[in-house]
């Protein structure tokens, strides 16, 4: 609620209402609005139960797309570089067609940062396909007329 508010500010109200109250009449001017923040909050409280108890699992559906804005709200550019280095949650299909759950064991790098996978033959790079068949000798390529 008052996330934007620093210790600065706070103190300067403090001395203000010092000022403006006077040292008798400010603790209880303090207790009456701790007790007013303390009674909207569970008035908020009493609402969200009331609107839980009301439409049951329909209430998490409505959630859902007010947390999604919260993460974006606390979206930076630290925050992106953070997850997009960091976390493995990543969807299972990467953007260049590379399964990374595809069964096939992953390469091990060697002392030299050359790769080298665990099986005799490696198979295909999901994005590359099949390899393209050998043309017989002066056999002519196919040419697409759309691409030229």
């Amino acid at each position: 609620m008052f996330d934007s508010v620093g210790w600065g500010e706070i103190i300067v109200l403090i001395v203000a209402g010092l000022f403006i109250l006077g040292p008798e009449r400010l603790p209880a001017a303090a207790a009456w609005m701790g007790g007013a923040i303390r009674q909207v909050k569970d008035y908020a409280s009493g609402a969200r139960d009331q609107l839980k108890g009301e439409l049951g699992p329909e209430f998490d559906e409505l959630r859902k797309p007010l947390e999604e804005l919260r993460s974006l709200r606390n979206f930076n550019p630290k925050t992106a570089a953070t997850r997009a280095l960091f976390d493995d949650d990543g969807p299972a299909v990467k953007p260049n067609g590379y399964s990374s759950q595809n069964g096939s064991p992953k390469p091990n790098m060697t002392k030299n940062g050359s790769a080298t996978s665990a099986t005799s033959t490696p198979a295909p790079h999901p994005a590359t396909g099949p390899a393209p068949e050998t043309l017989a000798k002066n056999e002519r390529p196919p040419i697409d007329p759309d691409a030229t």
